[in-house]
């Protein structure tokens, strides 16, 4: 297994992985160890280390897209997406809840033949 970064347009992230720098980063500023971040992602913690060895290396392009990602995470959906979520979730919310519905009522059935 190949253990390094490389961008293949969605910024830079493990060889092998669609995992970014920035989720590592997410981990880092929650203070996790490198072995608690690689569990979480099922990674290597070779893997971890080289992610955290870029980050280092590249520190302040790296802190400054971060930073942007984080600010249009803060700033949530244009009006018109959210709009569209909003519609499909009220769509679909109904045939999720039967699902569920569905699914627990298997679940308790299996649970009173097992009783018996």
């Amino acid at each position: 297994m190949q253990i390094g970064i490389h961008d293949r347009g969605r910024g830079p992230e493990i060889i092998g992985t669609r995992i970014t720098v920035y989720d590592i980063m997410d981990y880092l500023e929650m203070g996790w160890h490198h072995t608690r971040i690689a569990a979480r992602l099922r990674l290597s913690s070779d893997q971890v280390i080289a992610a955290i060895e870029y980050i280092k290396g590249h520190e302040a392009e790296v802190r400054a897209e971060y930073q942007k990602m984080l600010e249009r995470d803060a700033r949530g959906n244009p009006p018109e997406l959210q709009a569209k979520l909003d519609a499909i979730h009220a769509k679909y919310a109904p045939l999720f809840e039967e699902h569920k519905r569905k699914h627990e009522a298997k679940k308790s059935h299996a649970q009173d033949n097992g009783r018996s």
